[in-house]
């Protein structure tokens, strides 16, 4: 408790930057004040962290990365010497930086000198450090997906919305060019009116039998499990602990829904700027998947989920497609993906059914240029920087919270409609499912207390 009080009374009379006399927020300067820095915490400082949150936001110059977070003493440490390296050779400095670790990132959320964190950590506890975020005054970049649940989701947004906090989804695909060239196309009626979208989109593997371990002395595996049930703790059922490789939690449903949630967002975020829909979702859904049968990882496998819209469109996924988006009209087809890009090095692209980033029926529909009087969707060159950039102006992000949620609504619905033989009608409105109780209970999860979005006090 000693330790405690020294930590929460130093957040506001110890600087985290050696070589400043403070960290002082950009909140506090004019626009154009010469020490207009925005300070950044990062909260989960694991892979995707590493390589791609992290690496992507603190290469901007008016970013400032004071301060780091994780509930795995040996991951805080690393993601301090990444972040204090990339100082001492961009200045020159040897001391330049001295990065903060926190262990908890409610201690984080305390410092005023922080004006924005990152939040890269596991999916269940996505909203709500986002939602205390916004509470204490930060902005927020969130990796996807925003919720857990659907309740979570609407906790999270109406937070948001309430503090006016500057929150951007990571749902980068819209800051890659050949998804808005995708989109503009089709919102443009250059494949005739669009009656058809196929996203593929793989699902995961069955794991081995996991026998309880020892919870390692770095890691606090309580706070770690959240909201959710108690359980013993095994590796693969959290993540490893001698390197960053993909890990265990993806594939455990407690934590998530797997890659219905895991790249859906992604891929449904997309589709919906192409159809228009970005606001709103589907009418129905319906899914057919397989589980697995033994060992620890219980989320999705080969997987067919069917959605219908009130604009006539009929949206496939499943992994028979090849990943990405497939938009079919009455004159044609239009497929776009990531091609070979991958957010981490282990993400489980398939890099020859990838490769092709953008195609069409008919190669003259990509050299279609957008005239002046049609729809032109916002161009932006990095997620990250759109979002520094909005922290700044006070605009909108290109993925606001309100977009995010859309799109993590239709994944989790769809992951719903995977545990019934039934269609599920669905009321876009009230974010319920039409006259069907068994289906709507499970829009929310319990939460163990003390963690839990339920007990955040808005």
């Amino acid at each position: 408790m000693q330790r405690r009080k020294f930590i929460n009374n130093s957040l506001l009379t110890t600087a985290a930057v050696v070589g400043f006399p403070t960290i002082v927020p950009a909140s506090v300067f004019g626009k154009n004040a010469p020490s207009n820095k925005i300070n950044i915490g990062q909260i989960g400082c694991g892979r995707i962290a590493r390589d791609h949150d992290i690496r992507d936001t603190i290469r901007y110059d008016q970013s400032r990365y004071v301060a780091v977070c994780d509930l795995d003493s040996k991951r805080a440490a690393d993601a301090k010497v990444l972040v204090d390296k990339f100082y001492k050779e961009k200045t020159g400095k040897e001391k330049y930086m001295d990065t903060k670790i926190y262990d908890d990132y409610r201690e984080m959320l305390l410092n005023k000198d922080i004006d924005a964190v990152v939040i890269s950590t596991p999916d269940h506890w996505h909203s709500q450090p986002a939602m205390e975020a916004a509470l204490a005054g930060k902005d927020i970049y969130l990796q996807k997906p925003t919720s857990l649940t659907v309740r979570e989701g609407q906790q999270l947004r109406d937070a948001v919305q309430k503090t006016g906090a500057i929150l951007q989804v990571g749902t980068q695909q819209r800051a890659m060019p050949q998804f808005r060239v995708a989109a503009e196309l089709v919102r443009n009626g250059r494949i005739g009116k669009i009656h058809t979208v196929k996203i593929g989109l793989p699902g995961d593997p069955s794991g081995p039998d996991a026998p309880a371990m020892p919870v390692p002395k770095n890691l606090n595996f309580d706070m770690w499990l959240g909201s959710t049930p108690e359980v013993p703790y095994t590796e693969i059922g959290v993540h490893p602990q001698n390197d960053y490789s993909r890990p265990g939690w993806l594939r455990l449903r407690s934590y998530g829904a797997g890659m219905i949630t895991g790249w859906g967002q992604h891929h449904y975020d997309s589709a919906a700027w192409g159809m228009d829909t970005e606001l709103t979702g589907p009418k129905s859904v319906e899914a057919l998947a397989e589980f697995p049968k033994s060992g620890l990882w219980n989320v999705h496998g080969d997987f067919f989920v069917k959605h219908e819209y009130d604009n006539g469109i009929t949206v496939y996924t499943s992994g028979g497609y090849t990943n990405g988006i497939r938009y079919e009209g009455t004159d044609g087809w239009i497929f776009v993906s990531r091609g070979a890009y991958q957010a981490s090095a282990s993400d489980p692209v398939d890099q020859e059914k990838s490769s092709k980033a953008l195609n069409a029926s008919d190669p003259k529909i990509l050299e279609s240029v957008i005239g002046e009087n049609e729809i032109h969707l916002e161009k932006i060159d990095d997620q990250h920087g759109n979002w520094l950039d909005c922290i700044k102006t006070r605009k909108a992000p290109i993925s606001p919270i309100e977009k995010g949620h859309k799109a993590c609504v239709t994944c989790l619905i769809s992951d719903i409609a995977m545990q019934f033989d039934r269609k599920l009608e669905w009321d876009n409105e009230k974010e319920m499912f039409i006259n069907d109780d068994e289906a709507n209970a499970m829009l929310h999860r319990d939460q163990r207390k003390p963690y839990g979005t339920d007990y955040v006090k808005v």
